[in-house]
């Protein structure tokens, strides 16, 4: 400065205030930086906290995955049971069915038969009505054609008589 032209008291004052400046600019700038070793230092902490979290995150996921599959085997438990129980309804009312459809298959046979004895008895009255009335016209026959040969005979008896008497 001194060959530019500044008096030296001059300029050692303004070399005094840049080193002031200078010096406090570093501390500063110091004190905002930290060490190797503070950094060193704070990223083992930040790498421990980091494992800290990691860990717990696995411990929460084994957790929720744990909680989940108890979940899932106590719903699968559960549809089993329903599909149990579908099943059982399932096989009662498939049961019941059948015996409905045995008791009326039962009734209809007892009727069936029922109406067979019905039209057996029936026939064999009607057959033997059908035999009586052929028996009564049998008889009815002979006794007209009995008749009718009496009168013939009687008729015959007078017609000689009549006409021995006339001869």
């Amino acid at each position: 400065m001194e060959a530019q032209g500044v008096p030296s008291k001059q300029a050692e004052a303004f070399t005094k205030a840049i080193t002031v400046v200078l010096n406090d600019s570093l501390q500063s700038i110091a004190q905002s930086f930290m060490s190797k070793a503070e950094i060193q230092k704070s990223e083992l902490i930040q790498q421990s906290n980091m494992s800290k979290f990691m860990s717990h995150m696995q411990i929460s996921q084994d957790n929720h995955f744990s909680c989940l599959q108890r979940e899932s085997e106590k719903f699968q438990g559960d549809i089993d049971k329903m599909r149990s129980e579908l099943r059982y309804e399932i096989d009662k009312v498939t049961a019941g069915q059948r015996l409905d459809l045995n008791l009326e298959k039962g009734s209809i046979q007892d009727e069936l038969a029922k109406q067979n004895a019905e039209t057996t008895l029936f026939v064999t009255k009607l057959d033997r009505e059908i035999h009586t009335l052929r028996a009564q016209l049998e008889v009815a026959k002979y006794d007209v054609i009995k008749y009718c040969i009496g009168t013939l005979v009687s008729i015959s008896a007078v017609g000689l008589a009549v006409i021995r008497i006339l001869t």
